[in-house]
């Protein structure tokens, strides 16, 4: 049988090898690109004696370059210089990439690029020519990821404009950029990049593995490569961090992270994350280290708040009145006295209302989703009251949640808090205080469990790294991080030399 499938294999290969018959290899590539419109065949004599053929994609390939420095320069040669058609493509053609082919696999992936490939009746190869050329998108500022400080580009559609983006901020050659493709039809480019010396080599291996497995017809987006190597497919919270930010990929590189980049759309992957990575803005870095950890502090309570404060409404109101002030209470329960419905029922009616309002926004126009779902939630709020449908307090609550819910910079993480919502309210109106300890309990207990590509996902909080609390409770100085994370950066633990913190006596008067 293995030999029966090797020679299966060998006359596979020698079928898919180019011919140095042009009309044959023509043929089989028109058949091959049958009732493909925009596939350009075009037939031409090198030096007026020997024929040859030019493909290329209408769309993909620049067609002035091709005109200017191929076609022209190769039908003007004269006989005497037709003595080494390899030779004579190298000097005469004025292309900065020119690639010998041997394959019908190697011509197809080549034109499928924007690569125009041209072939040579009476040679067994062809040359591919470095000229892709389609419309991209310009580099702007990062519409999902806004800060005051801090630089304002963003990665765009095209891998190798991203690619470029990484290597003009990292001048070194330890920054490596490894490629593959993804994907039966797309053959999407997803590129892995690191840096040597820098990132863990079963990290590396790792996320290559992960990568090599996938078997699909296409890949369209990040998100689809990140549901096929996460650890945990069935958790709510993501094990990866998106980012459309180059400066934050390159802080994770310099971390000894690995980032993934695909062809194609403008977010990358970093790999691996933790829950206080993305809680994390790159803004906290830029600014002075005191205010960076006020507010990550402030983002710490309004995630809290995010999560629990409807729960803990309804528990209260539900169960344990004698908690809420006196005089707080008689004031709720009159605003809840002309209320039909159980304070478990408002919660839900607001809080799918307030959801559907932001999803609206977020599908409509740009110029008027902002007004409809701020506009949409007041009006819609004061029609509910004056209805009698819900109570004010409750209104409180859910605009005061989902404000909380906005200072979660990454969307990824703020959904996965969004969605916990729900099923904490349903313990609180069923269980009180006690199904919130209960649900605050399963989700600590998962978080323990998760790992992000084999590092705990609390850590360093769990397990406890002390000397690595100053980038998670605290924002502490550059000069006092010396240390790279300790799951990520072991293999190369110093970032900067130690004992860079500012004299205040240089200047003084003697």
């Amino acid at each position: 049988m293995a030999t029966k499938a090797s020679a299966e294999r060998t006359f596979t290969q020698k079928q898919d090898l180019l011919a140095d018959n042009l009309i044959g290899n023509e043929n089989r590539l028109r058949s091959i690109y049958k009732d493909c419109s925009d596939v350009i065949f075009r037939s031409f004599f090198i030096g007026r004696k020997d024929k040859a053929l030019l493909i290329y994609i209408d769309g993909l390939s620049n067609i002035q370059e091709l005109d200017d420095n191929v076609l022209s320069p190769l039908m003007q040669i004269t006989e005497e210089e037709l003595f080494n058609i390899k030779s004579l493509i190298e000097t005469k053609i004025s292309v900065s990439s020119v690639k010998e082919v041997s394959t019908f696999s190697e011509v197809l992936k080549e034109i499928s690029s924007g690569n125009p490939v041209i072939l040579i009746d009476k040679r067994k190869t062809g040359f591919s020519l470095g000229l892709p050329k389609w419309e991209t998108r310009s580099i702007e500022e990062a519409s999902a990821e806004m800060v005051v400080k801090g630089p304002r580009e963003a990665f765009v559609e095209t891998l190798r404009v991203n690619t470029s983006l990484l290597r003009r901020k990292i001048r070194s050659p330890e920054l490596k950029i490894q490629s593959m493709e993804i994907g039966r039809y797309t053959k999407t480019n997803v590129v892995i990049s690191y840096l040597e010396g820098v990132a863990d080599k079963e990290l590396i291996e790792e996320a290559k593995n992960r990568l090599s497995r996938i078997d699909i017809d296409g890949i369209l987006e990040s998100g689809m490569i990140e549901e096929f190597i996460e650890d945990n497919p069935y958790s709510p919270f993501p094990q990866v961090l998106s980012t459309e930010r180059p400066d934050v990929v390159i802080a994770a590189l310099l971390e000894g992270r690995v980032a993934i980049l695909v062809d194609g759309t403008p977010f990358s992957i970093i790999l691996p994350t933790t829950l206080y990575s993305l809680l994390q803005s790159a803004e906290d870095y830029y600014g002075r280290f005191m205010i960076g950890t006020v507010i990550r502090w402030l983002r710490y309570l309004f995630l809290v708040i995010s999560l629990l404060l409807p729960a803990l409404y309804v528990a209260v109101i539900t169960y344990h009145q004698e908690m809420v002030p006196t005089t707080l209470l008689i004031s709720m329960a009159a605003s809840r006295e002309r209320i039909p419905f159980p304070a478990l029922v408002e919660v839900l009616i607001m809080e799918i209302t307030f959801e559907a309002l932001r999803e609206a926004g977020l599908r409509l126009p740009k110029q008027v989703g902002a007004a409809v779902s701020i506009v949409g939630a007041l009006v819609i709020g004061e029609a509910a009251v004056s209805a009698g449908i819900v109570s004010a307090p409750m209104v409180i609550v859910v605009s005061i949640t989902g404000i909380a819910s906005f200072t979660i910079p990454r969307y990824s993480a703020a959904i996965a808090i969004r969605m916990l919502r729900f099923p904490m309210v349903l313990l609180a109106g069923t269980l009180g205080l006690l199904g919130i300890m209960l649900g605050i309990i399963t989700i600590i207990i998962h978080l323990c469990t998760l790992r992000s590509f084999g590092v705990p996902y609390l850590s360093p909080m769990a397990p406890m790294q002390g000397g690595e609390l100053k980038d998670v409770l605290f924002r502490a100085p550059w000069w006092k991080m010396n240390s790279r994370p300790h799951f990520t950066g072991r293999h190369n633990k110093n970032r900067q030399s130690p004992g860079q913190k500012p004299d205040p006596t240089i200047g003084d008067e003697k």
